[in-house]
């Protein structure tokens, strides 16, 4: 929050926000729009707002590259108010759909961070990726996206083009797995709760778990959210290793020791702010009259912050960013979806 505090100061204050959250703000309603209008002709709507709002924004994106003035509106909508949003679905995670995860499966969720970082960087290095890029990719596949790899990268030193390509591919292929993945769910008929551990596996950010549950339903958003962010505390004791072993690598680009991330980067504050909600709905102090409209909040807020994302996000990235690493991106995920099946299917009943 510091961070987005001195962008806006950065940027003429509060007002310097209004055009880019307008734009986000009517690409939110017309995705409603398109929904309820699903809605009225089907009878159900197949594509959430949520995702409507990410494909919306995109096809915008590939038209219209947004002007400076409406930048600072749009990542205001993409980061602090989606993270606002993360924040406050703790108070609508219910005690019932944490004790149906089981702490077996929490403990799987470190096994298979430690598996898909592993995976991802032997990936990498085989396509011809340079040993740090290639722990980028993997720590960005492996654990929460654009955040790790911001967090990773003052860790190993890795050049500033490396970081730059691994952002920009990721965030592409992010909302790639966002719009397929409930696909995937519904094609092999998964109950809300194994979708909810799949999506918690498997998408990059936190955020990004909203949009690709929530057509499954409220327990998959719930169980998804947990899971994923379980992935998220894993990136400080991932720093850490990684720490010790970056003196160890080959061909170091930069002079001087590698440097800590800020405990705001391996810890973010929307995580404790989510645990806090959650540890007050389960002793009773939120109750169901206010998790209800909380809920709807966090709908609203949330499907601002996917037109934003979507605003923000230039399919044109995929070519920029190079065939090894669209194909190392690629094979990634698939290693992440294939090992992530093993326990939706098989340790959440279906």
């Amino acid at each position: 929050m510091a961070e987005a505090d001195g962008q806006v100061k950065a940027n003429g204050g509060v007002l310097a926000l209004i055009p880019g959250v307008l734009v986000s703000m009517a690409v939110g309603v017309a995705a409603w729009l398109v929904g309820q209008l699903e809605a009225r002709i089907f009878g159900h709507t197949w594509i959430e707002p949520l995702v409507l709002a990410i494909l919306l924004g995109a096809l915008i994106r590939l038209v219209w590259t947004p002007h400076a003035r409406f930048r600072s509106g749009i990542n205001f909508c993409a980061k602090p108010v989606l993270e606002v949003a993360v924040a406050l679905l703790g108070a609508t995670v219910s005690a019932q759909a944490l004790a149906a995860a089981g702490l077996p499966l929490l403990a799987g969720v470190v096994v298979f961070v430690v598996v898909a970082m592993i995976g991802g960087y032997l990936i990498g290095k085989a396509m011809g990726l340079p040993a740090r890029m290639a722990i980028l990719m993997a720590a960005g596949n492996a654990i929460c996206g654009n955040s790790a790899i911001a967090a990773v990268a003052p860790v190993i030193r890795a050049e500033a083009k490396d970081v730059a390509a691994a952002i920009a591919f990721t965030a592409v292929m992010g909302v790639i797995v966002v719009l397929l993945l409930p696909a995937l769910g519904v094609a092999l008929s998964m109950s809300e709760q194994s979708f909810g551990v799949l999506a918690g596996l498997t998408v990059y950010a936190v955020p990004q778990v909203l949009a690709a549950a929530a057509p499954m339903g409220p327990v998959a958003v719930q169980v998804g959210a947990m899971i994923k962010l379980v992935r998220v505390l894993m990136l400080g004791p991932m720093c850490l290793v990684l720490g010790l072993l970056a003196p160890r690598l080959d061909g170091a680009p930069g002079e001087g020791a590698a440097r800590r991330p800020p405990l705001r980067h391996l810890v973010p504050w929307f995580v404790v702010a989510f645990l806090v909600l959650l540890a007050a709905r389960s002793v009773g102090w939120i109750g169901e009259d206010l998790a209800a409209p909380i809920s709807m909040v966090v709908k609203i807020l949330t499907v601002l912050a996917m037109a934003a994302l979507g605003l923000g996000v230039d399919p044109r990235g995929l070519v920029q960013a190079g065939p090894r690493v669209a194909a190392v991106s690629v094979l990634t995920i698939g290693l992440l979806i294939g090992v992530a099946l093993v326990p939706a299917l098989l340790l959440v009943r279906s």
